[in-house]
């Protein structure tokens, strides 16, 4: 999915991730806590999210407030990735300037040896977050151009207004 954060500034940033798990309570998504995404949401905590199916003309568009899942969830999924995956959550500085791809290839290969056979620890700069809908727009692409869309707002009560929008 597209996830869309915006600096201090107001300044814009779009970037793919993946959508590993929602349910009623949010959309989450992994990453570093140190790079441009966590920069924007620890002065900004809301992002607008955007799932496309090509191949079916449909869309979702979420916005919503964004807050870190628990230290538990964080846990739980990075326990659950790739050997490979964990090491390069450790390996990265993301978002940083380096000199170099080698510098990244170094420091997997001495990871890999420092860990062969052993539990991955989570890094305390890795982790989740959870965009708690706000807005949610289902799009539906038609091949005259009047496409449908169905806009979902969170209401002051809780409660979720239907409306639909004009193409």
């Amino acid at each position: 999915m597209s996830l869309a954060t915006a600096s201090a500034a107001g300044a814009p940033s779009a970037r793919m991730v993946l959508l590993r798990g929602y349910d009623e309570s949010g959309f989450v998504f992994f990453t570093n806590y140190t790079g441009r995404k966590a920069t924007d949401l620890a002065v900004n905590p809301r992002a607008a999210l955007v799932l496309f199916w090509s191949p079916l003309h449909r869309q979702i568009r979420i916005e919503g407030a964004v807050a870190k899942v628990t230290e538990q969830e964080s846990d739980d999924y990075f326990r659950s990735r790739p050997f490979g995956h964990r090491l390069g959550a450790l390996a990265s500085p993301q978002s940083q300037v380096i000199p170099g791809r080698a510098v990244l290839e170094d420091r997997m290969a001495e990871l890999e040896r420092e860990f062969a056979g052993k539990e991955v620890p989570r890094p305390a700069t890795w982790g989740g977050y959870r965009v708690t809908p706000l807005m949610i727009e289902f799009w539906q692409g038609r091949e005259s151009r009047l496409h449908d869309r169905l806009r979902y707002q969170v209401q002051a009560n809780g409660s979720w207004l239907l409306e639909r929008l004009a193409p």
